[in-house]
């Protein structure tokens, strides 16, 4: 792997050969996606529950629940009866939590479809949420906290986050506090959260890969019907009208993690103006080609790590770049960084950089999707959070469609506003003045 560079993992060629859905008798969405050419099955599900449907007494409180469901339900009753039924069947068990979303996911070979959907049905369908085993959680969580708190990269990220939403709940960050963890999260307000949220209306289930063994719907109804049927919870805040703001972090450090947030009037509701930002963020930050990495990080030296990341919530877009470098070095690569935005609005990508940059992000994401995991956990965003059909082949076509004038659009819709973040030896003041 180049130095300071993320590439995308490589695996066997597989084909989504059929997508089929259904809506299971509690009313949530079942998705079957065939791959061909695979021996596993990654089952996820998901639920419109993630850390900015969060009150905000309850910051972390999604987190927190991820975690506590794994304690074990009503046929798999501790954590040791989980993580041996998972092994047994030689699955892969996880989870996540995001701003977006919370997602329970297993990959098993085929051959063992309905143990795996049998045990992540129950944990998750039904939680015991055992006193005793929350009490002993809200130590490993706080010290989960602690850990990202030591890691100056993470907290630039939250500090982003902060920086472009302030005190909506996407400018939270997602573990949310130790005191709320410590002294506010009671058994029966996580168990009113569950209720408020996990609504089947608004989550979805997922099959991905192998489905050779998975039998009708019908047979998977009693399974599904672990989760009761609840009505389509409230919805989230709306992100707050964009207003940019400059946060500094100081430390005493020789290194400074530098992170900038712009907001493209990108239409996050049109897949086109999605997969065109992507493709923009790509010839901006995204590979070794790009134009942050080859001037920022070979020709002028100032960073050793330095990309850029297009994301869609589902009523927003952010474009971030971020750079990890030498403190002395911040503030000449901020101002540089800034005015290659500028230069891509004023004047437009070149067509061989485009080109380049459709390549690579069609390419990685075809890589990506080798990966049945990879599929699941895109097809919970299309569904969940853009309330759009599940179409792995489709997002890979919209890249491969992206034209020179879709990205020169993009360019001119990146205002030159932003909110800063650093963490490094560095004052507000400074960085307003660059």
């Amino acid at each position: 792997m180049f130095p300071g560079f993320f590439a995308p993992p490589v695996a066997t060629v597989l084909c989504v050969s059929s997508i089929s859905s259904s809506v299971l008798p509690n009313g949530m969405p079942l998705y079957r996606v065939a791959v061909d050419g695979t021996r596993a099955l990654t089952l996820l599900i998901a639920f419109d529950a993630g850390a900015r449907t969060e009150r905000p007494q309850e910051n972390g409180m999604a987190h927190f629940l991820e975690h506590l469901v794994f304690k074990g339900g009503e046929k798999y009753p501790t954590y040791r009866d989980v993580n041996e039924a998972a092994e047994s069947i030689g699955a892969v068990l996880n989870a996540y939590t995001s701003h977006d979303l919370v997602a329970f996911h297993i990959t098993v070979r085929a051959q063992r479809a309905l143990d795996a959907l049998d045990l992540l049905t129950d944990f998750v369908g039904r939680p015991r949420i055992n006193n005793d085993e929350l009490e002993r959680e809200r130590g490993v969580v706080v010290q989960e906290i602690a850990r990202a708190n030591d890691q100056p990269a993470t907290v630039a990220e939250h500090l982003i986050d902060e920086a472009v939403f302030g005190e909506h709940p996407l400018g939270r960050p997602v573990l949310g506090p130790p005191e709320h963890i410590l002294e506010s999260f009671t058994r029966d307000g996580i168990i009113a959260f569950r209720a408020r949220r996990w609504s089947p209306a608004r989550g979805a289930a997922f099959a991905v890969g192998n489905l050779d063994h998975l039998p009708p719907n019908g047979a998977l109804d009693e399974l599904f019907s672990r989760f009761g049927a609840q009505p389509e919870p409230e919805p989230y805040d709306p992100a707050p009208s964009f207003s940019p703001r400059v946060l500094v972090r100081e430390r005493d450090s020789n290194q400074s993690h530098l992170r900038m947030s712009y907001r493209p009037k990108v239409e996050v509701s049109d897949p086109r103006q999605r997969a065109a930002l992507v493709i923009y963020s790509t010839l901006l930050g995204g590979s070794m080609g790009s134009r942050l990495f080859d001037e920022i990080r070979e020709q002028r030296g100032l960073a050793y790590s330095v990309y850029s990341t297009p994301h869609a919530y589902a009523d927003v877009p952010v474009l971030q770049l971020s750079a990890g470098l030498e403190s002395s070095k911040c503030i000449e690569a901020y101002r540089r960084m800034r005015d290659i935005v500028s230069e891509l609005r004023e004047h437009g990508p070149a067509e061989g950089e485009v080109t380049r940059a459709r390549a690579y992000a069609a390419g990685a994401r075809t890589i990506a999707f080798e990966n049945t995991g990879a599929v699941a956990r895109h097809a919970a965003q299309q569904t969940i959070v853009y309330r759009e059909d599940v179409d792995p082949d489709g997002t890979i076509e919209l890249l491969d469609e992206v034209t020179l004038s879709d990205v020169r659009d993009i360019a001119r819709r990146v205002a030159d506003e932003l909110s800063v973040a650093v963490v490094g030896p560095h004052t507000v003041a400074e960085l307003e003045a660059a």
